[in-house]
């Protein structure tokens, strides 16, 4: 193997070791994300169920 290649070789490994540390980076934000939505989410469910029994005792008192 050339000093060239051995070289090229090098610097696509760093290249790819850059592009891995990024992604983990990028996965650990998304994986942020999501806990955060689904929190979200949880918490618009139970407004939306206690407006559904708010409703639905109006609707019994009537």
């Amino acid at each position: 193997m050339k000093s060239t290649d051995l070289q090229a070789l090098v610097q696509v490994v760093e290249q790819l070791i850059q592009r891995n540390a990024e992604l983990k980076t990028q996965n650990k934000a998304l994986r942020v994300e999501r806990g955060q939505l689904i929190e979200k989410n949880e918490i618009a469910r139970q407004k939306v169920e206690a407006m559904i029994s708010r409703l639905k005792a109006l609707e019994q008192d009537s």
